[in-house]
């Protein structure tokens, strides 16, 4: 019997797994794929070793940074490129072409503007967006107190333009899902008291970005994120931590009252197991934490009361499915960063199928280092909130065709088949966003529940929120808990 088993290897698993394994608790970390780390994940293309899932990690409140600290690899943070993002765009009726790309205005929050009239503003949503825009900064705040939907608040104070053309690029870009869906108090913290005080949107932002410390929002790593679970591995390792990948979770049983109330753990037999014991078929421990994503989490707790059961009735939002495509290009047209770091792209772009391209050689020195002259990273991502995603049909030779027409379009060069070097698809699924509407009521709704189930801890993005800024502290939070629980605090 192990005293921890922890059920998933993404990030929040493995942070959690550390903080137990540290204190001398025995750990067992269980992983239905062949690599832990989930979204934080690597692959190669062409020779180079890439992010294939998150690139980057918020510098907010230095708890990424710290943690990295403890695994050895400061000196390894790198910041991005910042020359920053373009839009991709409908062309305004009166400008003649079917689509036009832009620089992302530098002074906002998600898109919303802190100057509705500046120059990179009116570039996107003309003079008479801007006008309209700025026409917040002389309305009076209606409803004093907590507005909801971000896509909602900035279409009544700034008009639809800087709505479709700023906001939702953005939004669909960062959490994948539309703007109106979101919540406020999750992607823009401090925004409805700002805005009660300040007596308008514009100026919100702007007091939100005058209080925000100075540099870079992100940071990365040279060599790329995949090495952040590589280091938490090889640190579980160290502190004598078990890890089993390819081994999925059937279910989660509390055994008899009379009995030591340990928990059973059932799984899937592993590819190598022609006549699996129990030994190979079940898992037992003292304490379980679940850091799997929301619909199997969910899943997992449901036969363990009705307090659970119910957690699976909430209003919880459908996942999106997200495909990205990576491709590596003999390219030395693109040496002169026509699009920045990248460019978001409008739900109602007529030329594009992609909702977002990252310029990845662009954007990271060390991956232009890697490449070397003339060589270019691109990736390129599809798959919007409540829409068929338009690369699911598709077979691997024909998404890259697409994604290639893309990558021209959206760079403003010619790339050619001619020019690519490498190319990977890489699907992500069943990810629950945290940041939709009522998540805040959704997630306090399932911590309570869990309240009554001892020896029992939920982590994960799904209820901490995007990022590894919200996903490790609370890790460590319910890392702290089984602690307590294990000595009888």
């Amino acid at each position: 019997m192990y005293d921890v088993v922890v059920i998933g290897g993404g990030i929040a698993g493995l942070v959690a797994a550390r903080a137990c394994a540290r204190l001398g608790l025995s750990v067992d970390i269980l992983e239905a794929a062949d690599v832990v780390g989930g979204p934080v994940a690597g692959h190669e293309v062409a020779g180079l070793r890439l992010d294939s899932g998150a690139e980057s990690f918020a510098v907010r409140g230095g708890t990424v940074a710290a943690f990295v600290e403890e695994l050895g690899l400061t000196d390894e943070i790198v910041y991005p490129n910042v020359a920053g993002a373009w839009l991709h765009l409908p062309a305004l009726k009166n400008r003649g072409a079917r689509s036009v790309s832009v620089p992302l205005p530098k002074a906002g929050v998600l898109g919303i503007p802190g100057s509705p009239l500046a120059d990179d503003v009116r570039r996107v949503v003309g003079w008479s967006g801007a006008l309209r825009a700025y026409a917040d900064r002389l309305m009076p705040v209606l409803t004093i107190g907590r507005e909801h939907s971000l896509g909602d608040l900035v279409g009544k104070r700034m008009g639809r333009r800087v709505l479709d053309r700023l906001v939702e690029p953005v939004a669909s870009g960062v959490y994948t899902t539309t703007s109106r869906e979101l919540e406020i108090d999750v992607v823009a913290p401090g925004l409805n008291r700002a805005l009660t005080t300040a007596g308008s949107l514009s100026g919100a932002v702007s007091a939100l970005r005058a209080g925000a410390p100075a540099g870079s929002n992100v940071g990365g790593l040279r060599g790329g994120m995949s090495r952040l679970p590589a280091a938490l591995a090889a640190d579980l390792e160290h502190f004598g931590a078990v890890i089993e990948t390819g081994r999925s979770v059937t279910s989660l049983r509390r055994r008899d009252a009379d009995a030591d109330g340990s928990w059973v753990i059932a799984l899937t037999p592993s590819d190598e197991a022609t006549s699996p014991s129990t030994d190979e078929m079940e898992r037992t421990a003292r304490f379980v934490i679940v850091a799997t994503q929301g619909k199997q989490a969910l899943r997992l707790l449901a036969p363990l009361g009705e307090h659970l059961d119910a957690l699976s009735e909430l209003d919880w939002p459908g996942p999106t499915a997200v495909t990205l495509a990576t491709l590596v290009l003999d390219a030395p047209e693109l040496d002169a960063q026509p699009r920045g770091t990248g460019v978001l792209v409008a739900a109602n772009a007529p030329d594009v199928t992609a909702k977002a391209l990252t310029h990845v050689t662009a954007k990271w020195d060390w991956v232009a280092e890697a490449a070397g002259a003339g060589r270019h990273v691109v990736r390129l991502s599809y798959g919007r909130a409540g829409q068929a995603n338009p690369a699911e049909t598709l077979t691997d030779e024909d998404f890259q065709e697409l994604a290639l027409r893309d990558a021209s379009t959206l760079l403003g060069a010619s790339l050619s088949a001619s020019m690519v070097r490498g190319f990977a698809r890489t699907e992500w699924r069943d990810a629950i966003s945290p940041a939709t509407i009522g998540a805040p009521e959704r997630v306090a709704i399932v911590r309570e529940a869990l309240a009554d189930t001892p020896g029992l801890e939920v982590t994960g993005a799904w209820l901490a929120g995007t990022g590894l800024a919200s996903v490790i502290p609370d890790a460590l939070a319910a890392a702290a808990r089984i602690r307590q629980a294990s000595l009888g605090l």
